[in-house]
């Protein structure tokens, strides 16, 4: 075989029950069935790629395997004609990273059906520095809106604000003149959080376990990242009629509350899906973040690593140490 179908890949293995990843050198024949071929030159960092770094089995199902659910770079092969050899191509979520190899490898194959045409006036790096994190932020977003959520309403709250998802979510709900409250553990962060536009930063310890089954009513509406006991918290200080789009689990994926905050304050509770929504759903906000949505102070401030640091990166998300968006150039 020639030198010529082999790339890079972070590839991640099973050794004596514990899971590693290593830079390895793979074969293009090696990748799995699909239309379209793609040379990938960037990829982003997620809590799901850590989890599947660290062989959890509810994300990856067998090894070895190439993390990555984000990837955007050129169509080299296409069996359809579309996406076209030669374009630019955006890929996040379906099974990608999972268990299909992803992006943390200089190629991936994919049927056609989960790529999205580069928006214009982007690049493989602009998009991922937003990737499922600027997605699934834009999701959340798009569904308070939908709910009614407006300006005058009041506050609005963004748990776990420094993280990917809650970064993003900060600066798109202060530019579409939000008042932002940015939740977060990171008391080092404040100060970055006000620069993405929130008026006021609170620690966690604003959402922490509480008895009392309903709370005042702080906030108009919320965009929760981190699931578990803040949501529950979070839901009991919602005002009447408003909404919490909920997208994550960083905290726990169990959900311990009461009907109240539902018959009493008809509060509503919005679960956003980033991975298996149709394609032209996440090209809407796609062409979004492209255009009235640019968040241009997220974009500046993404983390840009290279295959090497993607172990200590990976191992940071599970410990809740990673702040803001973390890109992989695979030309670093």
């Amino acid at each position: 075989m020639t030198s010529d179908t082999q790339f890079k890949a972070w590839r991640v293995e099973e050794q004596d029950g514990d899971y590693k990843g290593s830079e390895q050198t793979l074969d293009i024949k090696e990748l799995p069935a699909g239309d379209v071929l793609i040379k990938v030159s960037h990829s982003s960092l997620n809590y799901k790629d850590a989890l599947s770094a660290s062989g959890n089995k509810g994300v990856t199902r067998s090894f070895p395997h190439t993390p990555g659910i984000d990837a955007a770079g050129e169509v080299i092969e296409s069996a359809t004609g579309t996406p076209a050899v030669g374009s630019q191509v955006i890929v996040t979520g379906y099974d990608l990273g999972m268990n299909t190899d992803g992006g943390f490898g200089e190629y991936i194959r994919v049927p056609s059906e989960w790529c999205v045409s580069m928006p214009a006036g982007w690049n493989a790096e602009t998009a991922m520095t937003y990737g499922t994190a600027g997605l699934t932020a834009g999701l959340c977003v798009q569904k308070i809106l939908t709910m009614g959520a407006k300006p005058e309403q009041g506050k609005v709250a963004v748990s776990g604000a420094s993280g990917a998802v809650g970064s993003i979510a900060v600066e798109l709900l202060a530019k579409l003149g939000f008042d932002v409250v940015a939740i977060s553990g990171k008391t080092d962060h404040a100060q970055s959080l006000k620069e993405l536009g929130a008026t006021e930063v609170v620690g966690r310890d604003a959402l922490a376990e509480g008895k009392k089954p309903i709370l005042k009513p702080v906030f108009a509406n919320s965009v929760d990242t981190v699931g578990g006991t803040p949501l529950a918290e979070l839901l009991k200080q919602i005002q009447p009629g408003g909404s919490v789009s909920c997208c994550g689990l960083v905290a726990g994926p169990q959900l311990q509350t009461t009907v109240l905050p539902f018959i009493l304050r008809g509060v509503n509770l919005l679960g956003v899906d980033s991975v298996e929504i149709p394609l032209a759903e996440k090209e809407a906000i796609w062409k979004k973040l492209a255009g009235d949505w640019k968040c241009p102070k997220a974009e500046a401030s993404a983390k840009r690593i290279g295959r090497v640091e993607l172990d200590a990166a990976l191992k940071a998300f599970l410990k809740s140490e990673s702040a803001g968006k973390i890109v992989l150039d695979h030309a670093v």
